[in-house]
């Protein structure tokens, strides 16, 4: 990948002052930094009918109804410019992630992406060639992870103390109907696509005292996942032609996502223990450098972006899919949770405003 690579050798060092930073450049000049590298070839998506350049884009919306999402990244919030072990967030880092994310909340809802809109904040002291990567991350990670009918169609530049990304994503459902929390019913198969509990892995690397150079390409992997994460975006449209009753994106942790789901569907969310070892097991390479509970990283760490589902019991998973649990009637006096082993897991997970 362009900017930086996670081999210890090729991570940036933010704030340079070699580096020429925003103040030299007027808002034109910086834009015409950014806007080439938003580009996705010879044309735009088929749904960005007017791109960059004017007061407003103008996008198309073929199957009549829009499928919207929104998330922001804050320095020092959601990213450090530089961690604790070494590691130095680059902007291709965080245009990759602030993609990523807003692609995973479309894809759990069976869509497609079609077009986005990306609103950047600015310290001026930020280095020219931080943003110039921050553009090629967002392109790269648009193309890479597959949504090919999505593009760049616009958005804001500002200044301010802390470097903030916000970016909006639009989608189509292509005629089809929305996947929802609230579908699922007892004895749905629970199914995951993707990983659990590698994002959580790479945070706790980036925040120990291990120097990223001493890292094994195993334990760099675990980085990659929390810097660069792979939402499986053929995932989504495939599980709502699948048959899939209810879905969500899995972003602040497997039993914090799971009660959400239980919640709005008003049942219980049973986890299998030895799905939750396997998933564990995979985890081997960090937690065994850091002496951590593998376990708590999958049930508790969010930042993978996978995709949890429920399917009818005898419906074949869409590839992808693991089965994970099932979802069960909840008893009398009973409320909607997250059990593992007959115990109640309700428990854990990433809030914004309670960590």
């Amino acid at each position: 990948m362009p900017e930086t690579s996670l081999n210890g050798s090729g991570h940036g060092r933010a704030g340079s002052p070699q580096q020429p930073a925003v103040a030299g450049l007027s808002e034109t000049e910086l834009l015409a930094r950014i806007f080439p590298r938003l580009s996705m070839g010879s044309a735009h998506s088929a749904a960005t009918l007017l791109g960059p350049g004017d007061d407003a884009a103008v996008v198309a919306a073929a199957d009549g109804r829009t499928v919207i999402s929104i998330d922001t990244q804050v320095q020092d919030q959601d990213f450090r410019l530089r961690w604790p072990n070494g590691y130095c967030t680059s902007g291709f880092d965080v245009g990759w992630k602030a993609a990523a994310q807003n692609l995973s909340d479309i894809n759990a809802m069976g869509a497609t992406a079609t077009s986005m809109v990306v609103s950047l904040t600015l310290p001026p002291d930020t280095p020219v060639s931080w943003v110039e990567g921050l553009a090629d991350g967002l392109t790269a990670g648009i193309r890479q992870l597959g949504a090919d009918r999505c593009s760049v169609a616009g958005g804001d530049l500002g200044r301010g103390r802390e470097i903030s990304v916000t970016v909006a994503v639009l989608g189509t459902l292509d005629g089809g109907s929305p996947v929802l929390r609230s579908g699922a019913r007892p004895g749905d198969v629970l199914a995951l696509a993707g990983t659990a509990g590698h994002a959580a892995a790479g945070l706790a690397l980036l925040e120990s005292a291990h120097s990223v150079d001493t890292l094994t390409p195993e334990q760099l992997l675990f980085l990659d996942r929390q810097s660069r994460p792979r939402p499986p975006l053929a995932a989504g449209p495939a599980a709502r032609t699948g048959g899939a009753t209810a879905m969500l994106d899995v972003s602040d942790g497997l039993v914090r996502d799971s009660r959400r789901l239980a919640v709005a569907s008003h049942a219980a969310v049973h986890l299998d223990p030895e799905q939750v070892a396997r998933l564990a097991a995979g985890l081997q390479p960090a937690a065994g450098l850091l002496d951590a509970d593998a376990v708590g990283w999958v049930l508790d760490g969010g930042e993978d972006h996978g995709l949890l589902a429920t399917f009818p019991s005898g419906v074949q998973l869409p590839p992808g899919f693991t089965a994970i649990g099932s979802v069960q009637a909840l008893g009398i006096d009973e409320g909607p949770g997250v059990m593992i082993a007959g115990r109640s897991a309700d428990t854990g997970g990433w809030d914004h405003f309670a960590d």
